[in-house]
């Protein structure tokens, strides 16, 4: 039913979602199961069926088929629209019933409930993730506590509120949103007076909805007192409010972190990276099977700098255990508080390159960072359009080429690189995640060929 809703959309997001319900249904079509029941529709059942519980789900649910609906679910969380997080839920609901201790299922209830602005119960659903795993691959702990610390803020910020506006409280006991009105409709006339007290009145009603209202309403209620506050005796309480507002949102968009400035992190361009790596021998490591069966760790240790990858996993006796430069794609947070002399976050788009360092980045985890020249060094460096280059260029490729364009280093070196035929070896929460399609491996591979100088059974020497 929902593939139908998203054919000839033209939101990038649904149409991602509608690729992955149509490898959703060709499982369905090889496994033997019983539907589940339709749920109920609209926002109101949504809210109501992610308080009260879960739905009764079909019967049975295999590995193949839980992979398939669970990329089905975080596609239709980025999605945010109220069909697709009726369609998270849905999906939620039945994992959680046949598999009680899925990490996968928990932390997909934890991410929907913060979507739904139902913090109580998405702290819950991710410390039942934390107590199924030894690693915290995607940052949970401090998910948990931006989100305590955030609500820590927020009422805080209510209560001072409370008591630069004491009239507020008159308007506290009326319906919060006839009250809102109220005060917008003073505020249209002009009258400032009257009408903050409404607006606060409201705000303060409003403790037990979503998160998500409160911080549409409390950002409606800066945006009017900003405008109507000329008087520069105001100036102080006001910027009080505000401190406490955009603490409360940086909190809960990250969580606290020692130094938000990036720890005094040295931002470095193409020629101070060239200048760093120039003259000495480098190997980067493959986050392959066939690493992680090597017994290669004191050769790869051997190297002057060793190259690693985003979701990377250390074995000393397979893998070596020095990391000098981690390489890593900015939509994945693995590895980036694993200290390091040198970070390069690649990304395709500017914007969001900049949203996850300023998100993801871990104050004091990197002497280095590369900065906006280093970002994308396929399309940005080599000028490889999509016509000469169609595929997404893996980060082990974005690296490589830089290295290669570079042509400082005597020796560079590939180890353990069969392209993922030996299978991956990551960090266990990444183990699951899908060697994607959109890469071009077969082409990557024929690229690194052709500049071969010798190849063994473990690695491939460029230089």
């Amino acid at each position: 039913m929902h593939s139908g809703k998203v054919v000839g959309s033209v939101d990038r997001r649904r149409i991602e979602l509608a690729e992955q319900l149509r490898k959703l249904l060709v499982v369905w079509g090889t496994t033997p199961a019983a539907p589940a029941p339709a749920p109920a529709t609209g926002a109101t059942a949504l809210l109501k069926r992610a308080v009260k519980g879960a739905a009764t789900p079909a019967a049975g649910i295999g590995n193949e088929l839980l992979d398939a609906l669970l990329a089905v679910a975080n596609q239709a969380l980025k999605c945010g629209y109220d069909d697709e997080l009726n369609l998270a839920l849905v999906i939620s609901d039945t994992v959680l019933a046949q598999r009680k201790n899925s990490r996968a299922g928990w932390r997909l209830r934890a991410r929907l409930m913060e979507a739904l602005g139902e913090d109580a119960e998405a702290l819950d659903a991710y410390e039942k993730y934390l107590g199924l795993t030894d690693d915290d691959g995607f940052g949970v702990r401090a998910r948990i506590a931006g989100l305590r610390t955030a609500a820590d803020r927020e009422r805080a910020l209510l209560a001072l509120l409370r008591r630069q506006c004491p009239r507020a409280e008159e308007f506290t006991r009326g319906d919060a949103t006839a009250v809102w009105a109220e005060g917008l409709a003073a505020h249209a006339v002009g009258d400032w007076a009257a009408a903050e007290p409404r607006l606060v009145g409201a705000l303060l009603a409003l403790d037990d909805a979503p998160v998500t209202d409160r911080q549409e309403l409390l950002s409606q209620y800066l945006d009017l007192r900003i405008a109507a506050d000329t008087d520069v005796t105001a100036l102080p309480e006001l910027t009080e409010v505000l401190a406490l507002y955009a603490e409360q949102r940086r909190s809960r968009m990250r969580g606290p972190v020692a130094d938000p400035a990036i720890g005094g992190v040295q931002w470095i361009s193409l020629g101070e990276f060239r200048n760093r790596i120039a003259g000495k021998s480098i190997c980067l490591i493959a986050n392959s099977g066939r690493v992680g069966a090597s017994s290669m760790g004191a050769e790869i240790d051997a190297y002057d700098l060793v190259v690693r990858f985003n979701s990377y996993r250390i074995d000393p006796k397979h893998t070596g255990s020095r990391t000098d430069i981690h390489a890593t794609i900015h939509k994945h947070g693995f590895n980036w508080e694993k200290q390091v002399d040198t970070r390069l976050v690649f990304g395709g788009v500017s914007g969001d390159w900049k949203w996850s360092l300023r998100n993801r980045l871990v104050p004091g985890a990197q002497t280095c960072l590369g900065d906006e020249s280093l970002r994308w060094p396929v399309r940005n460096i080599g000028k490889l359009s999509t016509d000469v280059w169609s595929g997404i260029p893996t980060t082990g490729f974005n690296m490589l080429y830089l290295l290669d364009f570079l042509d400082v280093s005597p020796k560079l070196d590939l180890i353990g690189f069969d392209f993922y035929e030996s299978g991956a070896y990551r960090v266990q929460e990444a183990m699951k995640l899908a060697i994607t399609s959109v890469h071009e491996y077969t082409s990557e591979k024929a690229w690194v060929m052709d500049r071969a100088q010798s190849v063994t059974d473990m690695r491939i020497s460029l230089r």
